[in-house]
């Protein structure tokens, strides 16, 4: 797995406002982010957008895909799981119980079957 990233709150993060972007130009918003790392751009206070390395852009990127196929083994661990559990169903003798069961007449007497009392 990637190195962990130091990935800051944004509450933490070092604050610009958008209209720094044109007052100091990209080469000067890209000086803010050779500082402090990240750059959150706020328009009327509110966060807009964050500035990042490339770098980081990309170690983020790598954790998402380990992290997306870490979830899918685990899935398709459970899938194997699930269809070893019902293999037992795929047998012609368990089809033949099931629709034996499944004929049958059912008698409840004016009773309802629910529940663990059943």
């Amino acid at each position: 797995m990637s190195a962990a990233l130091a990935l800051k709150s944004l509450e933490s993060l070092p604050r610009t406002p958008a209209s720094d972007v044109k007052k100091l130009g990209w080469r000067g918003m890209m000086k803010a982010m050779a500082r402090n790392g990240q750059v959150l751009v706020t328009n009327h206070d509110e966060p807009e957008a964050v500035i990042l390395p490339v770098e980081e852009y990309a170690a983020i990127l790598e954790v998402l895909r380990e992290m997306s196929a870490r979830d899918e083994a685990m899935l398709d661990n459970l899938r194997r799981k699930y269809d070893e559990r019902l293999k037992v169903l795929q047998t012609p003798e368990a089809r033949e119980k099931i629709r034996t069961i499944l004929r049958r007449t059912l008698k409840l007497d004016g009773q309802v079957i629910a529940g663990e009392g059943h």
